[in-house]
């Protein structure tokens, strides 16, 4: 497969689970109502990890289905992969996710272990390709994901929003910077955002339901794309994503609370 189009594929990959703020009030809500009608995220500068709601502890099998692909530049402009992602089209991809307390900086805050959960996502996309995932140390908004024939592609998050409409709902957005290089070819760069609607379902055993667009915008610095000013805010491609967790491992005191 050509280079940039696994660059292209990887964008993807990684948006899912990299990743607060507070975003005005039903703001990013309406983001998700108004799809595919999208431009960037008004969002705040990202500080620290992504705190996520306590329901969300724990180890998930997730099965995630790319329900819709837009390209809402296109003719004019459709990002190379485009079309082989959407035969992606209703195709369920399954992995495992775990999120618990902030080891790095030894809080009880519940985020997303992120080593963990790019290699599971990456591994399931792309197999035996992916070597490793590395998140920086004295950052987690920093992520480098380690591929055979010695490529990586590095992503960091620089924006972030957060709601919480109610006390079982969680919505989340991130925009990231990715850089990928490869040995003997030039690098790629973009941007993406991930906007994720979380709803927790508490019946025994307790689900939880997602709602997920993934924009890619293009980066001034690829030379690929001279016209990037005239896209504006636009992003080049928009997918959608059916996102439905259920628990590895079912909570004793659920058991108990339910004999």
């Amino acid at each position: 497969m050509p280079v940039v189009k696994i660059f292209w594929g990887l964008c993807l990959v990684v948006a899912l689970f990299l990743g607060g703020n507070e975003a005005v009030a039903g703001q990013l809500a309406e983001r998700l109502a108004s799809f595919p009608d999208w431009d960037k995220p008004v969002v705040q500068v990202a500080k620290g990890d992504l705190v996520y709601p306590d329901w969300m502890a724990g180890t998930w099998n997730v099965k995630s289905t790319l329900i819709d692909a837009v390209a809402p530049l296109a003719p004019d402009i459709v990002t190379p992969g485009f079309e082989s992602n959407r035969q992606n089209l209703q195709q369920p991809v399954s992995f495992q996710v775990r999120f618990g307390k902030d080891k790095l900086f030894k809080s009880s805050a519940i985020v997303a272990d992120r080593a963990f959960n790019g290699l599971s996502l990456a591994k399931a996309y792309l197999g035996n390709t992916v070597i490793a995932v590395k998140v920086d140390p004295k950052s987690p908004n920093r992520q480098i994901t380690l591929l055979k024939g010695d490529r990586q592609l590095v992503s960091i998050v620089s924006g972030r929003a957060t709601e919480k409409p109610k006390d079982d709902q969680f919505i989340t957005t991130e925009v990231f910077q990715q850089f990928f290089r490869a040995a003997q070819s030039r690098p790629y760069f973009n941007e993406v955002e991930s906007t994720t609607a979380y709803q927790y379902l508490p019946q025994f055993p307790s689900t939880i339901e997602a709602d997920q667009v993934t924009a890619v915008f293009l980066s001034p610095q690829d030379p690929d794309y001279p016209d990037y000013f005239a896209t504006a805010s636009r992003p080049v491609a928009l997918y959608r994503y059916r996102l439905e967790f259920s628990p590895v491992n079912v909570p004793k005191t659920q058991k108990k609370a339910n004999g």
